[in-house]
C-alpha cells in the first residue's frame, strides 16, 4: 500500500514538473513571438528615424536607407541597401552597403564595457576623379563632415569592432569604363575604443587582404589608434604581389609617361601618426615593364613646373624631423626605359632594353652609407651598357659619382637623332662611350669620351631621293669620317670635359647632368665629322 502511494506521489510530481516546463516553454515562445512582432512593427519608424538623423549629420553627402530590421532578441539592427551619395556629384553613389549589421559586442560585456560591433557584407565603395576633386576643394574639414555622428545614429553604442566581408573599392580617373578595382576585400579591426591595452601607442589590431586588379594581391597587418587626435594613427606591414602596372596607364599618362606591361612585387612598413610619418620599403621588384617619358613642346611648361614642385617637395622632405623615407632595395628586371623627344625637328626615341637596375639605400636623411645603383642593359637594343652611381643627399647640394660604359651601339638605330642634330643619316657604323661625372658642393665635373667606328654616311640607295646639295654634304661628312678613321686607327675618338654649376633652383640635378652631356656630345663630337669640309646647314 505504501509503495502504491509513493508511486502515485512520484507520478504526480513528474506531471507537475511537465506542466511547469510546458508553461515555461509556452510563455517563452509567446514572448519570442511578441518580441518578433514588435520588432517588425518598429522597423519602419526606426528606419525613418535613422535615415533622417544621418542626413542631418552629414555635410555635403546624403544617405538613403530603404530597409531595416530590428531584432529585440539580441538587440541588433540590420540595415539593408544603405547608400551614400556626394551631393555635388551624385552618380555613382560613393558607398553602397547591401547588409550592415550593428549589435552589442557581447565579448566585451565580460570586460564590463557596453560597446558595438559592426559587420558589413559585400559593401561597394566607388570614387571617380570628379568626386575626388570636389572633396579636395571642400572647405569643411573631414572631422566636421559628420561621419562619426552619422555612424552613431545607426546604433547608440560606441563602435569597438568592425568586420568587412567581400568588399570592393573602385576608382575611376577619366576613363570611367576601366576603373582601378580592389575586390574581395576583407577587413577586421578590434579594440577601436581602446578598451584593452589603453596605454599602448597603437592598441587596436587590424588585418586587411584584397585582390588587386583581379590577379594581384595585397595584405596589410598592423596596429592602430583610431581615436588619436587630430587624425587616427596607423602602423602596419604592407605586402603587394603580382600587381599589373598596365592598370595605372590613365593616371601615369598625366605625367607624360607611357607604360606597357610590368608586374610589381613589394613589401614594407608604414607608420602614419601626428608626430611621425614613416615609409620603409624593404624591397620593390618590377619585371617586364616598358616605360617611355614623352617630351614635347606642348608639355615643356608643365615639365618645368613639375621639376620645380619636385625640387621644392624634396627640399621639404630632406632631413625633415618627423618624416622618414627609406628604401632598402629597388629592382627593375627585364625592362625597357626610353625617352621620346617630340619637340625635336625630327622626333626620336632613345632607350635601354633588357634593363636590370638595382638601387639600394635610398633615404631622405643624411646616411653613413650612400645610396647606390647599378644598371645593365642594351642601349638602342644593341649597345652593351653598364653604369654605376653612388649618391648622398647633402644640405649644400647632392654628392654623387657616376660611371658609364657603353659598347658598340649601331648608329643606324639613331637615325632620327643624327638627322636632328647633324642633318645627316648613316648606313653603317658603331658608337661606344665612357663617361665619368662627379658632383660635390653644388658643382659637377668629369668627362665624356665617345668612340665612333666604321661610319658610312652617304649611301646611293638611301639618298637617291635627296637633293644634290644634301648628297654632296653627306659625301663630305663621309669623307671626313673616313680620313679621321684612317689617321686614328679606323676610329674617331674625342674626350669632352664637362663642368658646371648645380645652383639653378628651378632645375633638378639630373636635368643639368643630362643637359651638359647632351650639349657636350652634340656640340663637340658631331662637328668632328664635318671638320674637313664645308658644313651644310644644321637645324
Amino acid at each position: 500500500m505504501i509503495r502504491r502511494d509513493s508511486t502515485k506521489c512520484s507520478l504526480f510530481v513528474r506531471l507537475q514538473r511537465s506542466r511547469l516546463v510546458r508553461w515555461a516553454v509556452g510563455i517563452l515562445v509567446a514572448l519570442v513571438l511578441v518580441l518578433v512582432s514588435v520588432s517588425f512593427m518598429l522597423d519602419e519608424p526606426l528606419r525613418n528615424s535613422i535615415e533622417k538623423k544621418m542626413n542631418q549629420e552629414l555635410k555635403g553627402y546624403s544617405a538613403r536607407l530603404p530597409g531595416l530590421h530590428l531584432r529585440l532578441l539580441d538587440l541588433s539592427v540590420t540595415l539593408k541597401g544603405l547608400t551614400i551619395i556626394q551631393q555635388a556629384h551624385p552618380a555613382p553613389a560613393i558607398a553602397e552597403f547591401p547588409i550592415l549589421r550593428a549589435s552589442i559586442h557581447w565579448r566585451e560585456i565580460l570586460s564590463g564595457r557596453l560597446v558595438a560591433e559592426f559587420v558589413l557584407d559585400r559593401p561597394k565603395i566607388n570614387i571617380n576623379l570628379q568626386q575626388l576633386r570636389s572633396e579636395t576643394a571642400n572647405t569643411v574639414p573631414l572631422k566636421e563632415q559628420g561621419w562619426q555622428r552619422a555612424v552613431q545614429a545607426i546604433y547608440p553604442l560606441k563602435l569597438n569592432s568592425v568586420k568587412i566581408h567581400d568588399a570592393s573599392v573602385s576608382y575611376s580617373d577619366r576613363d570611367l569604363k576601366n576603373p582601378l578595382v580592389l575586390s574581395h576585400l576583407n577587413l577586421q579591426a578590434s579594440n577601436i575604443r581602446n578598451i584593452r591595452q589603453p596605454d599602448q601607442v597603437y592598441p587596436s589590431q587590424f588585418h586587411l587582404d584584397t585582390a588587386v586588379f583581379t590577379n594581384g594581391r595585397a595584405t596589410v597587418d598592423g596596429a592602430a589608434n583610431f581615436l588619436a587626435v587630430p587624425h587616427p594613427g596607423i602602423n602596419g606591414h604592407v605586402r603587394l604581389e603580382n600587381i599589373a602596372l598596365d592598370h595605372f596607364k590613365p593616371i601615369i599618362a598625366k605625367s607624360h609617361i607611357s607604360i606597357q606591361g610590368g608586374l610589381l612585387h613589394a613589401s614594407g612598413d608604414v607608420e602614419y601618426a601626428s608626430n611621425l610619418k614613416s615609409a620603409h620599403l624593404n624591397d620593390l621588384v618590377i619585371r617586364g615593364m616598358n616605360l617611355d617619358y614623352i617630351h614635347s613642346k606642348r608639355t615643356a611648361a608643365a615639365e618645368k613646373r613639375r621639376v620645380a614642385q619636385l625640387k621644392q617637395t624634396a627640399g621639404k622632405l630632406h632631413n625633415a624631423p618627423n618624416i622618414l623615407i627609406h628604401a632598402d632595395q629597388i629592382t627593375l628586371t627585364d625592362c625597357t626605359l626610353g625617352l621620346v623627344n617630340r619637340a625635336a625637328s625630327r622626333p626620336y626615341r632613345l632607350f635601354i632594353s633588357s634593363t636590370d637596375l638595382n638601387i639600394s639605400n635610398i633615404t631622405n636623411r643624411l646616411a653613413q652609407v650612400p645610396a647606390q645603383a647599378t644598371l645593365k642593359g642594351k642601349f638602342m637594343g644593341s649597345g652593351t651598357t653598364m653604369a654605376t652611381i653612388q649618391f648622398r643627399p647633402k644640405k649644400q647640394g647632392p654628392e654623387f659619382d657616376l660611371y658609364i660604359r657603353l659598347e658598340k651601339t649601331r648608329l643606324t638605330t639613331m637615325q632620327n637623332l643624327l638627322r636632328t642634330y647633324g642633318d645627316f643619316d648613316v648606313s653603317a657604323g658603331i658608337v661606344s662611350l665612357v663617361a665619368e661625372l662627379h658632383g660635390k658642393n653644388n658643382r659637377i665635373s668629369g668627362y665624356i669620351k665617345p668612340f665612333i667606328k666604321g661610319v658610312q654616311v652617304y649611301d646611293k640607295r638611301m639618298d637617291k631621293d635627296q637633293g644634290i646639295p644634301h648628297q654632296l654634304y653627306e659625301r663630305l661628312i663621309d669623307g671626313a669620317a673616313w680620313t679621321l678613321e684612317n689617321s686614328q686607327h679606323r676610329e674617331v675618338a674625342t674626350k669632352i670635359n664637362i663642368s658646371g654649376t648645380l645652383g639653378q633652383p628651378e632645375t633638378s640635378t639630373w636635368q643639368i647632368v643630362v643637359g651638359l652631356v647632351k650639349n657636350a656630345f652634340f656640340a663637340e663630337l658631331l662637328p668632328t665629322f664635318e671638320s674637313n669640309g664645308n658644313r651644310g646647314k644644321r637645324p
